[in-house]
C-alpha cells in the first residue's frame, strides 16, 4: 500500500528526532526509501522550511538537520579538509580569534567554515567565534595607551550587531563563489521540476512508480508498472529527442528485459516520427552478396 507524503514527512521528521542531522543514505535507510525517493522529499522539506541544510558536505552528501540541531553538527567536523579541521581545532580550543593575527591559509579556512566560525566586529576589527560560545563572552585584547589613543574617537561609535550568517562584507572567497552556488541550485530547482511533471504525468495516467533507476539533469529513468504490464520509461528533459536518444533508451530498456516509453517535452521530429513507423513494418535488414 502506497503512504500518503504527509505520513512520509513526519516519519523523516522523526528520524532527525531520533539521530540529529543527517545524510540523505542515512534518511533512507531509516524510512526504506530508495535514496532517489529519499532525496526528492528531503528537497521538499527543505523547500517547506521544515528543515535546513548545514554549509559543510560529506563527499558530495549534503547534511540535513531540523531548527536546534547545530550543535551536533561538530560530529562531522572530522570530514573537513585539512586546513578547515585545522582551523576548526584552533578556533574551538581558543573560542575567539583575531582574525588579522592568523596566517593567510587559516584566515581563509575560517571563511569556508561557515557552520562553526562566526565573524563578528568590534572597533572596526574582525574576530571570530566558535559558534557555540555567545558573543558576549568576549573580552578585548589590552591595548597599549600609545595604540590605544587614536581608536578612541572610534569607540565612541556605537557598535554594529551583526548576525550569525552575515558575512560583514569581507568574505571575498566567498562573494566570487556566490554565482556557481546559484547555478548548482538553479539546476536542482530544474531538475525537480521536471521530475514533479514527470510524476503528474504518470498520475494522470494511473501509472505506477516501481523504482527510480536513474535520475540526473537530463534524464529520468523509472520502472513503471502500467495495465499490470512492467516497462522501463525514459523520460528526456528536453524538447526535441534524437535517434542516438531512442538507441541509449533500447539498451537501458534491454538490459532489463523490458519493453520501453519514451517521453520528452516536446514533440518528436517528424524525420524521427517517420522513422518508427518505418521499423514497425520492417522484418529484416538483409546483404546481397
Amino acid at each position: 500500500m502506497v503512504q500518503d507524503t504527509s505520513q512520509i514527512k513526519e516519519k523523516i521528521i522523526f528520524v532527525f528526532k531520533k539521530r540529529g542531522p543527517s545524510l540523505p543514505v542515512h534518511i533512507a535507510g531509516e524510512t526504506g526509501l530508495s535514496m532517489l525517493f529519499a532525496s526528492a522529499f528531503l528537497s521538499e522539506l527543505l523547500s517547506e522550511k521544515k528543515i535546513k541544510l548545514s554549509f559543510m558536505k560529506v563527499g558530495s552528501s549534503p547534511i540535513y538537520l531540523i531548527q536546534g540541531q547545530e550543535p551536533m553538527l561538530e560530529r562531522f567536523s572530522q570530514h573537513l579538509k585539512s586546513k578547515e579541521k585545522e582551523a576548526f581545532e584552533l578556533l574551538k580550543r581558543k573560542k575567539f580569534l583575531k582574525d588579522d593575527e592568523q596566517v593567510p591559509a587559516i584566515r581563509i579556512a575560517l571563511r569556508e567554515i561557515r557552520d562553526f566560525a562566526m565573524a563578528f566586529k568590534k572597533d572596526e576589527e574582525i574576530f571570530w567565534r566558535y559558534f557555540t560560545i555567545p558573543e558576549n563572552e568576549f573580552e578585548p585584547p589590552k591595548v597599549k595607551p600609545l595604540e590605544k589613543a587614536p581608536q578612541l574617537e572610534d569607540k565612541k561609535k556605537p557598535l554594529e550587531k551583526t548576525s550569525e550568517k552575515q558575512e560583514l562584507n569581507i568574505f571575498d572567497r566567498q562573494k566570487t563563489k556566490k554565482s556557481p552556488v546559484k547555478k548548482r541550485t538553479t539546476a536542482k530547482k530544474n531538475k525537480d521540476k521536471f521530475f514533479n511533471k514527470v510524476k503528474e504525468f504518470l498520475s494522470g495516467k494511473s501509472i505506477e512508480i516501481l523504482d527510480i533507476e536513474n535520475f540526473s539533469k537530463t534524464d529520468l529513468i523509472l520502472r513503471i508498472k502500467t495495465k499490470e504490464e512492467e516497462k522501463l520509461l525514459v523520460a528526456y528533459n528536453k524538447k526535441r529527442i534524437s535517434e542516438a536518444d531512442i538507441i541509449k533508451a533500447h539498451k537501458k530498456a534491454t538490459e532489463f528485459n523490458l519493453k520501453y516509453i519514451i517521453l520528452s517535452l516536446g514533440e518528436p521530429l517528424k524525420k524521427i516520427n517517420n522513422l518508427i513507423k518505418a521499423v514497425q513494418d520492417l522484418s529484416g535488414i538483409e546483404k546481397v552478396e
